[in-house]
Order: structure tokens, then sequence, then C-alpha cells
């Protein structure tokens, strides 16, 4: 007798001999035992199953001589011819051969005769969904209202291709897949019956191969069985397959517990004499990953769908919680960037290394055998190289950086700290003078002499001290040392005096404490004294913030060497007397004599240097805009081809 493959010899012939698919089964035994049948059922799922073994069933309960039951006898001849696939009421049609109109219909002219021999002529129509529009036409009728002794059993891979009239004539169950545990059960029997000899590691292999697939696991079985001279082994079943190790990706994770980078990449040697696909191995890493994610989060949820349960709870005890969301997330960044790198398995090596290199740094397991150095400073925390200092409650906290650590990579956390029991405490600061009484500068107002006769106009400007020349920050004076601020990385105010035109229109305005405000166009334009102060600021020279405190003010009086400033109040947020002392140091240099600076926060009446930039700059910015709305080109684009002009996206042309 030829051999019968194990796919064909272990079909199930009743429904007790079903593996899996509990839901279904139930539902068509309950409607069997009552009598309570449907004309025709509709069967969905992947290959292999049971879609058609079910429908087989079916049709020796209906037919059976016992009687129409869920547990036919199959003994009787027409179960035997059923099982035989000889009964000649079973029409088998398989739509993908028979497509055609005219296939159907030739199919359903012998629905109108009554079956001979059994009590119903059930029609098993596999692959439904490949047949054509037309065909489906010409069976809803016959579906919809079939005669009392016709049932229709239809069986498809694919029911999003069935049309909705077709659904809704139909009982529809819907088959899962096998689990790979239920897959290795049924294997395990099946090899014990045979008495074939076997490896629980290969029965898993088998059973993740089979994909939910019983039919295709019973396959690999006996392909299996050929390849190892009637023994199914793991090794051979993984040489078969072409798969890895699954051992050989525990060994990967145990090299990253340990963070051994010489275990890890002798991993790695070992996995390429397999010339694996090294996507796939990192997605089962990833897949291993998530499943110590899921144990560490609730331990009886692991399953043991590929044999390996107890090694992942040990793992899930071992490894880090945030260790494994670090490794999974990594894992999934490599595996969508392991096409671009040159080599797959440099791509891979890369992966792991990063994992080895990024772990938290306050955990150990350091790698044994760190790599060598590149010359990259590692960031390091120096107490000595930061101090946080406050000025009371609702301050801000300030880091300030000693001069050595200049130039080191810092780590600096800033925070407010409880003062030490010994801390001295700070001294208190000096109050401030009493602000002296208003000066009245009615007297000499009408003195003034005209702009442009005033003597600093006589007076050559001195040149700006060259950065190399000014005092290291040793040699500076205390109180200058702690007056300085951080410099302002936006604008840098300090440039030569021919370029001072263009310094004044790149001015910004002072941020106040919460939103930085807009200067404000003056009433007027500058005359007078504050004219002649805005050709005067553009030859101090003057930089940082200092430069944004003068380029805010206007001068209203002046009084031998006692000079009168008014400072806008919304720009006022960074001014203090350090930059009052500046200013008037600056004056007093450019002047060369001692002069006594004044500065009032009042509105000022006339334009200060910042809003004469910023109104200049407005006026560019319009004529820009009239330049190009009346550009003749652009008004032919606009009527050609319906174009929009976008005025936030025109900019005024600088011209050197």
């Amino acid at each position: 007798m030829s051999y019968q493959v194990l796919a064909r010899k272990w079909r199930p012939r009743s429904f007790r001999e079903m593996v899996g698919q509990t839901h279904v089964l139930k539902a068509l035994i309950n409607a069997l035992d009552s009598q309570r049948l449907h004309h025709a059922y509709l069967f969905t799922g992947t290959r292999g199953v049971g879609k058609t073994t079910i429908a087989r069933i079916i049709a020796k309960c209906l037919n059976c001589e016992t009687g129409i039951s869920s547990t036919p006898c199959g003994q009787c001849s027409i179960c035997r011819e059923i099982d035989e696939g000889r009964f000649v009421d079973l029409i088998e049609v398989d739509a993908a051969s028979r497509t055609k109109v005219e296939d159907t219909r030739e199919l359903l002219d012998n629905v109108q005769y009554s079956p001979s021999r059994g009590r119903y002529k059930v029609y098993l129509i596999d692959e439904v969904h490949m047949l054509s529009t037309s065909s489906f036409n010409a069976l809803l009728k016959t579906l919809e209202e079939p005669p009392p002794h016709v049932k229709f059993l239809l069986a498809t891979t694919d029911p999003q291709k069935l049309p909705a009239t077709i659904l809704s004539r139909c009982l529809q169950f819907s088959l899962k897949n096998m689990p790979p545990e239920r897959v290795v059960e049924h294997l395990s029997h099946v090899l014990s019956v045979e008495q074939v000899p076997f490896e629980d590691d290969a029965l898993w292999l088998l059973g993740r191969a089979a994909d939910g697939s019983m039919r295709d696991a019973m396959s690999l079985t006996d392909q299996a069985i050929a390849f190892g001279e009637g023994r199914v082994l793991a090794a051979d079943v993984r040489a078969m397959l072409g798969t890895l190790d699954h051992g050989q990706v525990y060994g990967v994770l145990q090299a990253l517990l340990e963070g051994d980078a010489r275990a890890l990449l002798e991993a790695v040697r070992h996995l390429a004499e397999q010339g694996p696909d090294w996507g796939g191995v990192l997605a089962e890493i990833l897949n291993v990953l998530h499943r110590v994610a899921v144990a560490q989060a609730l331990p009886e949820a692991v399953d043991n769908g590929q044999g390996d349960r107890e090694r992942v709870l040990a793992l899930a005890q071992a490894l880090p919680a945030e260790d494994v969301q670090f490794y999974y997330q990594m894992g999934l960044i490599g595996r969508r960037d392991l096409p671009l790198a040159p080599d797959p398995r440099n791509g891979f090596e890369m992966v792991l290394l990063r994992m080895l290199a990024f772990r938290p740094a306050g955990q150990g397991g350091a790698p044994m055998v760190p790599l060598k150095p590149l010359g990259v400073t590692a960031a390091t925390t120096d107490s000595q190289a930061a101090t946080v200092a406050t000025s009371g409650p609702g301050t801000q906290p300030v880091v300030a950086l000693s001069p050595a650590a200049a130039g080191e990579p810092v780590a600096n956390v800033v925070a407010t700290q409880p003062e030490a029991p010994d801390t001295p405490a700070e001294p208190e600061p000096e109050p401030e003078p009493e602000p002296e009484p208003p000066m009245d500068y009615a007297p000499f107002l009408d003195e003034l002499p005209p702009p442009g006769d005033l003597p600093w106009d006589e007076a050559p400007p001195p040149s700006a001290p060259a950065f190399d020349s000014l005092p290291a920050p040793d040699e500076r004076d205390e109180d200058e040392v702690e007056d300085e601020e951080p410099p302002i990385s936006d604008e840098d105010y300090f440039v030569a005096e021919s370029r001072a035109e263009a310094f004044v229109d790149a001015l910004e305005p002072l941020p106040e404490a919460d939103t930085p405000a807009e200067p404000q166009l003056a009433v007027a334009p500058a005359t007078g004294l504050a004219a002649d102060w805005q050709a005067l600021f553009l030859k101090l020279g003057l930089s940082g913030l200092t430069g944004s405190i003068a380029a805010n003010c206007s001068l209203v009086a002046v009084e031998g060497d006692r000079w009168l400033m008014h400072l806008d109040p919304a720009q006022s947020a960074l001014f203090n007397s350090t930059q009052q002392r500046r200013l008037n140091e600056a004056l007093n240099q450019y002047h060369g004599r001692t002069l006594t600076l004044v500065i009032e926060l009042a509105k000022p009446l006339q334009e200060t240097p910042a809003q004469a930039a910023a109104r200049r700059r407005l006026e560019r910015q319009k004529a820009a805009e009239v330049s190009i709305h009346t550009d003749p080109l652009v008004r032919q684009l606009l009527e050609q081809f319906d174009a929009v002009i976008r005025d936030d996206s025109i900019e005024p042309v600088e011209h050197p």
C-alpha cells in the first residue's frame, strides 16, 4: 500500500477529533443536535485551519444512515464514501478553476434534482471568493432559497472579496489560527502514535514555522522525518528550516546583561556562521524583550509559545525594567536603520554596541572589556565648577562657572539645596543711597548750543579696546566680577564705528520680565539733545546689556558735567546700577573727563536709538512690500497664474 502523508492520514473525521476551533464546533454541534439547520454556511480562515474538513464532517452528519446528529457513526457506507471522497451527493467544487458563469449555471441546473442516496445534496464550494461577479449573480437566487434537500457549504481564505449579497445569505464562521502550543501538543500525539522519535525543541520549531496552520505543521513534520532519517531532532529541523537557534538570542541578551563586550561580539560571530537574516535576528531579540517586559509586569501572562517560558522569567528577574524598555526602543530604531548600514552584520553589531554603550550610568555592570578611548572626554560632574546662587524666595537659581572649569566639559545640575549649619550667613546688601531730588533744568535749557555744536562733536572718538587687551578674570576688580552678566547670544552689540549704522538697525529691544516688548515708536522723531544722543551713541562702541540699555535711553538735559537721561520703563527689566556705571564710564572715556550720569525711568518723549532703528526697519519693510506689489513681472504672475503674495515672506534687501 502506498504511503499516505500525515496531513491526510490524520485529517479529523468527526468533531471529536478536531483540534481547536471550539467556538465554531459548539455552534455547529448544537445546531445539528437540535435540528436547527441553515441552508448555507460560510467558513473563513487562513490555509490549513480546517475549513474543508469541517464542511465534510457536516456532510457526514447530515447524511449518516443513523440519522442527523453531531456524532456520525463513521461505519456506514455513506460515512465511508464521504471519507474516501466518492459520495455522489457531496459535490465539491474548486471555484478557483471554475470561475466562469457558464460553470456556475451548469452546477445550478442540477440543484432541482433530489439526492441520489443521502438525505441532502451538499454543495461544497472551496475558495468561493475566486468566482466572477457574473457567477455570484447567478448564484444569488438559488443561495437565498434553495430546495429543501440542498445545503451550501462555502469556504474561503479571503472573505473581504465576497459581495455583501453573498455574505448576507450565509451563516459565517471564522476559524482562528492554531497557536503554537496547540500545534506542538497535536504533533506530540501524532508522532507518539506513529512511533517516531522526536525532541520537544524540534516540535516548537515546527509549531512556529507552521504559522497557525495545522496542515502546514503536518507537512513540515513529514519533511522533518525524511530529513532526519526517521527522527525529528531540533538540529535537523533548524537546518531544514534555516531558522535561528533561539538559544543564541538568549546568549546575546545575557552578554548585554553582564555588560561583556567580548561575549557579545563572540555571540555575533557564532550567529554569522549560520548566515542568518540579521533583520530577523533583531526581530527575535525584540520578541524576547517584549515577553520579558510582559513577565516583569505580569508573570502569569507569559505564554509558552516558544517553549522558553522559564528562561523568559529568569531574564525578567535579572534585567532591570528600564533596560528592557531601552533595549527594545533601541532595537526598533536599529531595525529601521539596518538597511542603511553598509553591511547588515556591521549594522547589527552597531545596534548591540549602542545598547551596551548607553546603559544607565547609575548601575553596575559596565563593559568588562571596555572599548579603546576615542579621544572624547566623558561628561563629568564637578561640584566645584558650578555654584548655585539665589537671592531670596521666588528668585531663579543662577549657575556660575568658576574660571578653573573653563574649557572642561562639565555637567551641571541647577538645584537649590538647604544651607549647611556651619555655612556663614551672607552679608546683608548695603542700603541703596537715597535718590537725589530731581534737578531743575529750566534755567539752562535755553542756553544749550544747537545740535552739532556740542563739545563731544569736536573730540575725536577713542578707538574701541581690543578683546586681547581686556584684563584676565583674575586681574579684574572683585565687584566687577560679581557684576559680570553672561553675554547675549542673540545679538552682539560691539561693532566698529564704520558699522555703527548697521548696528543700530539690528538693535533688538530689551526683554521685559515675562514677554519681550516691541519698541514703541515715539510721538516725534528725535531733535535737539535726543538727536545728538543718537549720533553720540553710535560712537561709544557699547556692547551687551549696556549697549541695549543705552539704545533705549534718550538724553533730555545737560548741566555742565551732569547729564539726565530717560529710560523707557518697558525696556528696563535688566537695568541696574552696574549698567548705569558702565554707561557713565563709557561717556567719561569718550569725553576724557568725569561726568555725572543720572538715568530716570520715564517714557521718552522723542525717539531713542532703538526706536529709530525700529522705525527705519519698518520703513524699509513697507518699501519692499510696495516694490513687490508694483513690480510688473509680479503683477503678470498674479494675473496669469492666480498667484498670491505672502507679505510675511518679503524681506528688504540690505545694500552694502
